[in-house]
């Protein structure tokens, strides 16, 4: 049974790393005692080992234990052993890159839907849904392909921002890009607000968290569902 959170960011404004989804990841990892961690998306230019001790030192308060995926000889294996997942935001281009140039994308997906317990913040919610064309980031890197794990049948656009009608900034808005993919593609896309999160429980999929998320389906306009909303598409 799938069992998946994937949440819009790794921190509210002016909290500590996870604060906020502390009950969640809780809840997610209980009886477990050890996960990985993939630390291949880098936020600011991170290094993997860095990456790692911040998420070590954060969830050994939890008494779970964590070990970086890139410790490993032989990656692919130790996530088919491995009792749960964790990975981190950064950049999507990144992290889709550096999974897919080691063949991990397959093998995560494979032991998600097998039932171990996946969390996923930011570029680590992105690689949850079909793709990754629904991302903020910059294209830093050319992935060999846009194709993620496909745990949810939509996109996802960690980080959703409302347009700010007392704003003199002329770019476009999340919403106008979201509108502009759906010139190209069918996929649903969620908007994810800060403190807001996917929960998946099976084959049960509900948004959660702090605020409503926001819907986007090709042909229709966007609408907001409420926390506890079951998703259905």
């Amino acid at each position: 049974m799938k069992n998946i959170v994937l949440a819009s960011t790794s921190a509210l404004f002016g909290e500590e790393y996870l604060a906020y989804l502390k009950p969640v990841i809780a809840d997610l990892f209980s009886n477990i005692d050890e996960i990985i961690f993939i630390p291949f998306a880098r936020p600011n230019g991170i290094s993997h080992h860095d990456y790692t001790k911040k998420v070590v030192d954060t969830f050994s308060v939890l008494g779970i234990r964590v070990s970086g995926l890139h410790t490993f000889a032989d990656p692919a294996s130790a996530i088919r052993e491995a009792k749960g997942f964790f990975t981190g935001g950064g950049n999507t281009f990144l992290l889709v890159k550096t999974l897919h140039k080691q063949h991990l994308m397959n093998v995560l997906k494979d032991a998600v839907e097998q039932g171990a317990p996946y969390l996923g913040t930011s570029a680590g919610s992105n690689i949850g849904g079909l793709t990754m064309h629904t991302t903020n980031d910059m294209p830093i890197v050319l992935p060999p392909s846009l194709t993620t794990m496909g745990l949810v049948p939509f996109n996802l656009n960690p980080h959703y921002l409302d347009p700010d009608p007392d704003s003199k900034h002329n770019g476009e808005t999340r919403e106008t890009r979201i509108n502009e993919f759906h010139t190209q593609s069918s996929t649903p896309v969620i908007g994810l607000r800060e403190g807001s999160w996917i929960r998946v429980k099976g084959e049960t999929i509900t948004s959660e968290g702090l605020f409503n998320s926001r819907i986007f389906e090709q042909g229709k306009k966007a609408y907001e569902v409420e926390p506890g909303t079951l998703l259905r598409f």
